[in-house]
């Protein structure tokens, strides 16, 4: 009887075994990941030359408690100190329109840092780690999960066998008490099969949650370099345009001088 209910208790405690394993330090990778996006904008700050000064100041003063900048308001505050500094720029004369490109440079020059720090050699060394984890437990839950149905499998042999003695003495409360037991090991076990199959639904969501935001980040850097031709498209255009009416200046003022040299 004694060697009964332990094995009822030893079951019922199973349960709980795998919560115990924890797959992750989330913070501690959200901060590796912080780092890599910080060394990556400190390390790339040639982009804004001779702007790096402002561009520093601009993503430090940006950079939050998660250790990111802020990139719109990154952008309000470069672009800020270029309207207010008159800071022309080596294609755009005008300090405003200056502003909004050297901003808009700036939000694709922070999308480009989040993409390598995610997609870079680090950022990969963190999802292969967080993903051989994730599997490890898988198989160790599944294990614990066959582990789990043996031991019950003999218990209910035990048991049964149990049962069938103390109702042959004649002992009707003792048999109840070790099938309430069985019953309950019963739907012990079944709540073990259940967090097995959830946790192999937690582990997929994880695998697709890396890939969705993979693809993300591919999206992202397409938009990023969509905008950036669209932005030099449209200042090429307007230098064309400059230039065309410059060209259209000077004609019509050589045609205005021609013209007055024939009236003297």
């Amino acid at each position: 009887m004694r060697k009964t209910i332990f094995l009822a208790v030893a079951l019922s405690s199973a349960i709980i075994l795998p919560a115990t394993a924890q797959l992750g330090k989330v913070w501690s990778d959200f901060q590796s990941y912080s780092v890599d996006l910080q060394n990556y904008l400190r390390n790339n700050l040639s982009d804004f030359r001779p702007l790096e000064i402002q561009t520093q100041g601009a993503v430090t003063s940006a950079t939050g408690e998660l250790n990111i900048p802020n990139p719109i308001f990154a952008n309000e505050i470069i672009s800020s100190d270029i309207f207010i500094n008159s800071i022309s720029g080596n294609f755009e004369g005008n300090p405003l329109l200056n502003s909004y490109s050297v901003g808009n440079d700036m939000n694709r020059y922070i999308i480009r840092g989040s993409i390598a720090s995610y997609l870079g050699r680090n950022g990969q060394i963190r999802a292969k780690v967080k993903l051989q984890n994730t599997e490890r437990e898988l198989r160790n839950i599944d294990a614990f999960t066959k582990e789990s149905e043996d031991n019950y499998s003999n218990f209910e042999s035990d048991v049964t066998s149990k049962v069938q003695e103390l109702i042959g003495k004649g002992d009707i409360a003792g048999a109840g008490i070790l099938s309430s037991l069985l019953n309950q090991s019963i739907f012990q076990l079944k709540q073990i099969k259940i967090q097995q199959n959830q946790s192999k639904i937690i582990g997929e969501n994880l695998a697709q949650t890396i890939q969705g935001n993979q693809f993300l980040q591919y999206a992202n850097l397409n938009l990023s370099s969509l905008s950036q031709q669209m932005e030099e498209t449209n200042r090429a255009r307007r230098v064309d345009n400059s230039a065309e009416a410059a060209r259209l200046l000077r004609t019509t003022s050589q045609i205005d001088l021609f013209g007055r040299s024939d009236d003297n």
